[in-house]
C-alpha cells in the first residue's frame, strides 16, 4: 500500500477518534444540553472538513496520473452513477425486507435517527451527510481498502472486507446486511466505471434523498408509519 494510502487511512481513523476527546471534555464542563449538541456537531463538522482537505492534499499526486484506458466517460459516470443510486435502493429494501421478516429485526437505525436529530438541529450538518461523509467513505472505502484488497484477491472478498469495516465503523451492527448490500453495490460500479466519482455520486445521493425525505416527515408521524408497518407485519406474517 502507498504511503499516502497509509496516511488516509491514519486521517480518518484520528478524525472518529477526534470527537472523543471532545465529548468527554464538554461533559466535564457541564454545560446544557442544547450548547453541548451545537457544540459537538460543529465539531464534526471541523473535523470532517479537515480530513476532506488533508485527502485531498494526499490525492493530488494522482491527478497526474495517466487515467485508466477503461475508464467512464462523463456520460457513463452520469449512467453508473443512476445505476448504483437504484441498485443501492432497492438492495437496502430487499435486506429490509429480509432483516424484518425472516430475521426478526425492527426496522430503522439508531445510527440514521441520531444524524436526523442532528440534522434537525443543526441543518448545517446536512453538508456533511450529503456530501463530505460521503466523499471521505467513498475514498477510504471503496478506492483504498477495496481496492488494495481486490487488486491482492477478487472482487467478493474485497467487497466483503470493505463492507463489514462499512458497517463497523458506523456501529449499527443490526443492520450489518445493509451496509454489505450498499457496499457491494458501491464497490460493483467503482469497479465496472474505473472511476471514484461514481460510487461518491451514489452515495451522495443516496444520503440526501433519505436526508430530505426524512426531515419532511416529523417524528411523530415517522412513528406512526412504523407502527402501522409493524401492524401489517403482525396481520401478514403473524408477528
Amino acid at each position: 500500500m502507498e504511503k499516502r494510502y497509509l496516511y488516509i487511512l491514519l486521517t480518518y481513523i484520528l478524525m472518529q477518534l477526534s470527537s472523543i476527546p471532545v465529548a468527554i471534555i464538554i461533559k466535564a464542563s457541564s454545560i446544557s444540553k442544547t450548547y453541548y449538541s451545537i457544540i459537538g456537531t460543529s465539531w464534526t463538522i471541523f473535523s470532517f472538513t479537515v480530513a476532506l482537505i488533508i485527502m485531498v492534499y494526499l490525492l493530488k499526486p494522482e491527478r497526474n496520473l495517466r487515467k485508466h484506458p477503461d475508464a467512464a466517460s462523463l456520460g457513463m459516470v452520469i449512467i453508473w452513477s443512476i445505476i448504483g443510486i437504484v441498485m443501492a435502493m432497492l438492495g437496502q429494501g430487499i435486506m429490509n425486507l429480509i432483516q424484518t421478516f425472516l430475521l426478526g429485526i425492527e426496522p430503522g437505525s439508531e445510527n440514521t435517527q441520531n444524524i436526523m436529530a442532528l440534522a434537525r438541529a443543526t441543518p448545517i450538518f446536512i453538508i456533511v451527510v450529503a456530501i463530505i461523509g460521503p466523499i471521505l467513505e467513498e475514498i477510504v472505502f471503496r478506492k483504498i481498502i477495496f481496492g488494495e484488497v481486490y487488486k491482492r484477491t477478487n472482487f467478493f472478498i474485497g467487497a466483503l472486507a470493505s463492507g463489514l469495516i462499512f458497517a463497523v465503523v458506523h456501529a449499527d451492527f443490526k443492520n450489518t446486511l445493509i451496509y454489505l448490500t450498499i457496499g457491494f453495490v458501491f464497490a460493483f460500479i467503482y469497479v465496472q466505471s474505473k472511476r471514484i466519482i461514481v460510487p461518491i455520486i451514489a452515495h451522495s445521493t443516496m444520503n440526501a434523498v433519505v436526508v430530505i425525505a426524512q426531515l419532511s416527515i416529523s417524528p411523530e408521524e415517522l412513528n406512526r408509519m412504523l407502527e402501522q408497518y409493524e401492524k401489517i407485519q403482525m396481520i401478514v406474517f403473524g408477528g
